[in-house]
This record gives C-alpha cells, sequence and structure tokens, in this order.
C-alpha cells in the first residue's frame, strides 16, 4: 500500500510542475484580434540582472535602452542593473525608428547558451 501512495504522490507532483510554466506571461504569447484590444494583467518587467540569472525560454520583458547595433538582428540594450546582446529581427522592430536616446520595453524570452546570456525579442515598444 505504501508503495502504491508513493507512485500516486510522486506522479502527482510530476504532472503539476509540468504544466506550472505552461501559461504565458507576456502578450505577445496571446492570440489577440488584429484590431487589437485588451490582453490582460499587469506585466513584470525584469532587469538585465535578473536575465543572465533566468534559464533558457522564460518570456521576459525589460525596460530600457538599446544602445548600439552590433551586427546582424544584435543589438545592446542596458538598463540600469546592466548590458545585455538582444536579437531584433527586421519585423519585430514594427515600422518604429528607436535611437538611444528612446526607452523602449522589450518583449520576448531568455536564450540561454554555454557561455552568454541574450534576450530574442519577440517586439519592441517605444515608450
Amino acid at each position: 500500500m505504501k508503495k502504491v501512495s508513493v507512485m500516486a504522490i510522486a506522479s502527482i507532483l510530476t504532472v503539476g510542475s509540468a504544466f506550472a510554466d505552461f501559461q504565458p506571461n507576456n502578450p505577445s504569447a496571446v492570440k489577440t484580434s488584429p484590431m487589437g484590444g485588451f490582453v490582460g494583467g499587469k506585466e513584470t518587467i525584469v532587469t538585465v540582472k535578473q536575465v543572465k540569472e533566468m534559464r533558457d525560454d522564460v518570456p521576459v520583458v525589460v525596460q530600457g535602452n538599446i544602445l548600439q547595433r552590433m551586427g546582424d538582428d544584435k543589438y545592446l540594450f542596458e538598463d540600469s542593473t546592466g548590458s545585455i546582446t538582444v536579437e531584433i529581427d527586421n519585423e519585430d522592430w514594427r515600422g518604429q525608428t528607436v535611437s538611444p536616446a528612446d526607452t523602449v520595453k522589450l518583449y520576448g524570452e531568455v536564450d540561454a547558451g554555454l557561455f552568454k546570456t541574450e534576450i530574442d525579442v519577440d517586439y519592441v515598444e517605444k515608450i
């Protein structure tokens, strides 16, 4: 009987943890109509320092400045806690022009590699 109870508890914990990170917390992951509209609750803005400690593929929103272009689709982003490389594809700009003086929000996900952590941006919002 103890083995059955232990197996049942282990199964519940495994299934629960598998679905713990299922809900998206960024507006880009929520399907919206082409007309726009309300997408949901308050977004949580994280810092560059926090991003560097996160695991791969975690959705994030960061706020700061894009300082310079570093190559094809690679840019240097900075907030008050540090700087990080971000990857922004052409369509992610959504027709906006941004300078280092402009404050932006970047919506994307963490791209954690062996030696370097970056943010793969889904879209840019100029503030």
